[in-house]
C-alpha cells in the first residue's frame, strides 16, 4: 500500500512540474480550482495515468515490442505520448483533468513527465521500501 501511495505522489508531483514546464500541458481542476481541488485533481489525474499506463501501456508495449527493437526504443516517445493522450481523454470524460494543446506538445509533455518521474521516483521510492521484519 505504501508503494502505491508513493508512486501516486511521484506521478502527481511529476505531472505538476510538467504543467509548469510544458506550455501545452494543463490541468483543469475540479470545482472552482482552489488549492484543495487542484491537489485532488493532480492526484486523480496521476491515478488515471497510472491505471492507463499499467493496463493499456503494458498491452501496447508487448504488441509493439518488435517496433521497439527496430527503432532502438524511439517509438517509446510516441507510446508514452499516446498514453498521456488517453489519460487526457479519460479524465476529460469526467469534466476535469488533463488538457493537451496538440500532438507535439503531448510528445514533449510525455518526455518531460518520464524524466521528472524517474528523478522524483529515485528520490522518493526509498520511502516505499519494505521494512525489515525480525
Amino acid at each position: 500500500m505504501r508503494r502505491f501511495l508513493v508512486s501516486l505522489v511521484v506521478n502527481a508531483i511529476a505531472l505538476w512540474l510538467t504543467t509548469l514546464i510544458v506550455a501545452g500541458v494543463k490541468i483543469d481542476p475540479i470545482g472552482d480550482g482552489g488549492t484543495v481541488e487542484l491537489i485532488v485533481s493532480y492526484l486523480l489525474v496521476a491515478l488515471v495515468f497510472g491505471i492507463v499506463n499499467g493496463i493499456i501501456g503494458s498491452i501496447i508495449r508487448v504488441v509493439a515490442f518488435p517496433l521497439y527493437i527496430l527503432t532502438l526504443g524511439i517509438i517509446s516517445f510516441f507510446v508514452n505520448a499516446l498514453l498521456l493522450w488517453l489519460t487526457s481523454v479519460f479524465t476529460g470524460l469526467f469534466g476535469f483533468g488533463l488538457t493537451l494543446a496538440g500532438f507535439w506538445w503531448t510528445v514533449l509533455g510525455a518526455l518531460v513527465l518520464a524524466i521528472l518521474s524517474a528523478i522524483i521516483g529515485a528520490i522518493l521510492r526509498p520511502l516505499a521500501g519494505r521494512r525489515d521484519r525480525r
